[in-house]
């Protein structure tokens, strides 16, 4: 019987950064809000820095490391901490169609990329969604639109963080491809 095909269409759940101990464990900097995604063994996928194809791995053990954001992780096959060095910024992946269901309120990262970024007041769009950073709370990264905002911007749009919290960013609309922001005075002059 021939093995499945892998997916053509990847969802990144987190970087490698190193390893962790002497036994092969890596410490992986999660790009999930699922902790399942790293804590239920089970398949995934790694692309090597240089790679152009991932190839498939097991996740056999992961708990999170509290101070640090991170998770430590122990992949099948990788025993020695000279193994788990080879790994660095290797990409963990998943297929984009494996998606974990949602609360009210809560979207794939991967989803906000490229929304436009439209002041709710006016109606006038401001820019595009380029990025998301995880902090305390989320940060969008915004790419102002050349003099929607500051006229004095030429050759590169100007960026901007904006909160990604209910009352700065009260309408998140992925079919539509918006966002509505609701920035306080001085957040994106």
């Amino acid at each position: 019987m021939p093995s499945p095909q892998p997916p053509t269409d990847w969802r990144s759940i987190g970087r490698i950064v190193g390893p962790h101990g002497l036994n092969g464990e890596v410490r992986v900097y999660p790009d999930s809000d699922f902790p399942e995604r790293f804590e239920q063994p089970g398949d995934r996928w790694l692309l090597k820095p240089g790679a152009s194809q991932p190839e498939a791995i097991k996740l056999v053990k992961g708990r999170f490391q509290a101070g640090k954001g991170l998770y430590v992780l122990k992949l099948g096959g990788i025993n020695y901490r000279d193994q788990a060095e080879a790994l660095r910024d290797a990409q963990l992946l998943v297929a984009a169609d494996d998606r974990l269901p949602l609360e009210p309120g809560e979207f794939h990262v991967g989803d906000l990329m490229g929304l436009a970024v439209i002041l709710q007041a006016t109606g006038e769009k401001i820019g595009t969604v380029i990025d998301v950073y995880r902090a305390g709370n989320d940060l969008l990264e915004v790419a102002l639109e050349a003099g929607k905002v500051d006229a004095s911007v030429k050759a590169q749009p100007r960026t901007v963080l904006i909160p990604f919290v209910e009352p700065i960013v009260p309408v998140v609309d992925v079919i539509q491809g918006r966002v509505e922001i609701t920035p306080p005075d001085g957040l994106i002059d």
